[in-house]
């Protein structure tokens, strides 16, 4: 397992629209847009270039002066990953070349992080990588809000769900308030890393029945055969920002409060 960081190049999806958050890549976090906060975490990561790929001026307008460069996609994309194909197309990216998907409502992803998701994918033959960190608290094994992640021990995902996986038989049987030792509860974290090559034909593949059941893209992945590399993030990944409380509760954070 290499140690090196290979070059990779972070695409960030900025969609205007949001309906559990108007205008959400716009908005401020201690007077920063969000969307600028989680370009500064990927120049803060070393790429080789940021990408925020956008669908609104006025977000691209945020945006100037930052070191960045921003693509102005097409409005009518299903998901972020489309938005980043859309992207590879323009740039020509090589097929070969890695390509980290950070979300554009994770203002706070650690550099470690991001830089590790490149490592995995670049370490592994598969075409796709992600990263988990451990579950330690029932809660969040109960939560469907919490995408669970089973791997293989060669460190491959093996699915993913929103339900509690995997399942301890005997000890749940007893209780389930408290989580059994030596069981490798896995939170998802949804940041990823793919080839450019396989980035583009990914948005090709159709949609699948998991997918579609658990209302989580990357089980289209693994429905199609292909598979994902996974490993565990060096530094916690605070949560991303969904709504109006969780941008109150990152105003709270970085006061100290």
């Amino acid at each position: 397992m290499s140690a090196a960081t290979p070059s990779f190049i972070v695409a960030i999806p900025a969609r205007y629209g949001s309906t559990r958050l108007p205008a959400k890549p716009l908005r401020e976090i201690a007077g920063v847009p969000m969307v600028v906060r989680v370009a500064q975490r990927a120049l803060e990561a070393g790429a080789a270039q940021v990408i925020v790929a956008v669908d609104d001026q006025r977000i691209a307008d945020a945006l100037q002066g930052q070191g960045v460069d921003v693509c102005m996609t097409r409005s009518d994309h299903a998901s972020g990953s489309d938005r980043l194909a859309e992207c590879a197309e323009h740039y020509r990216w090589a097929d070969d070349a890695i390509v980290v998907n950070l979300q554009g409502d994770e203002p706070f992803a650690p550099a470690a992080g991001i830089r590790e998701v490149a490592r995995a994918l670049a370490d592994d033959d598969a075409p796709m990588a992600t990263l988990a960190t451990p579950i330690t608290e029932a809660h969040e094994l109960f939560d469907p809000n919490v995408v669970k992640l089973v791997r293989s021990v060669g460190g491959r995902a093996l699915y993913f769900s929103r339900a509690p996986a995997p399942w301890a038989r005997d000890a749940f049987a007893l209780h389930r308030d408290v989580l059994p030792e030596g069981v490798p509860f896995l939170r998802h974290i949804g940041i990823y890393a793919y080839r450019a090559g396989f980035l583009k034909r990914y948005t090709t593949l159709a949609r699948t029945p998991l997918e579609q059941a658990e209302s989580l893209e990357q089980l289209r992945v693994l429905e199609h055969g292909f598979p994902i590399a996974a490993r565990l993030t060096p530094e916690p990944f605070p949560p991303g920002i969904d709504t109006e409380a969780d941008l109150e509760r990152a105003e709270r954070w970085l006061s100290g409060s």
